[in-house]
């Protein structure tokens, strides 16, 4: 029992720090990533922070899964939710614009558009990063095939480029309303 509620803290703490980082990339960039801003968000010492993760890329790489994780779960239970219903493609896109529209616009989404370019930029980060679209293409295919989307597997990259695309240009000039539905729709109809 002693090792389980031992284990749940070096969780929450591992959590807290990785949370933390997102952060503070989400405010200040990568570039204004430091261990102090990591630590003071986190709420946990510096001591604590380098057990954890003794290199900045392992910080960022594992920060980057925690994100993909949690947001392809969520936007999995939102299909779950509507798979039932039989939507059509239009539904669909339809509800794919709503639920961009709800996502979060602040610091911990900029802060994973920062790690993607960064990504770029440091090849260490770059496996993360392909496992991160990887969950994103997976969650498309699977949307696209409860559709009956013929060669879902062909259209989940670009379905994906276009969504990320436009919440980067949402967080990018601030516009809350930009269209996803009619663009997504040309896309699969096009295809």
């Amino acid at each position: 029992m002693a090792g389980a509620a031992s284990r749940d803290k070096l969780v929450s703490t591992r959590d807290a720090i990785l949370r933390g980082a997102l952060t503070v990339v989400g405010e200040h960039g990568v570039g204004g990533l430091t261990n102090r801003r990591i630590v003071a968000a986190a709420g946990v010492s510096l001591g604590t922070l380098t057990y954890h993760f003794p290199s900045q890329t392992a910080l960022l790489r594992e920060a980057m899964l925690l994100f993909v994780e949690e947001e392809t779960a969520k936007l999995g239970a939102i299909v779950d939710g509507y798979r039932s219903e039989g939507l059509s493609v239009e539904q669909a896109a339809s509800v794919v614009e709503h639920v961009i529209a709800q996502l979060p616009f602040g610091a911990d989404e900029l802060g994973a558009h920062e790690l993607y370019l960064q990504s770029a930029r440091d090849p260490e980060l770059q496996e993360a990063s392909s496992r991160c679209f990887a969950a994103y293409d997976e969650l498309a295919v699977t949307i696209l095939a409860a559709l009956g989307v013929p060669e879902p597997h062909r259209l989940a990259g670009p379905v994906v480029a276009l969504i990320a695309g436009l919440q980067l240009r949402r967080l990018a000039t601030g516009e809350t309303d930009t269209p996803v539905a009619e663009p997504l729709m040309m896309l699969i109809r096009g295809a």
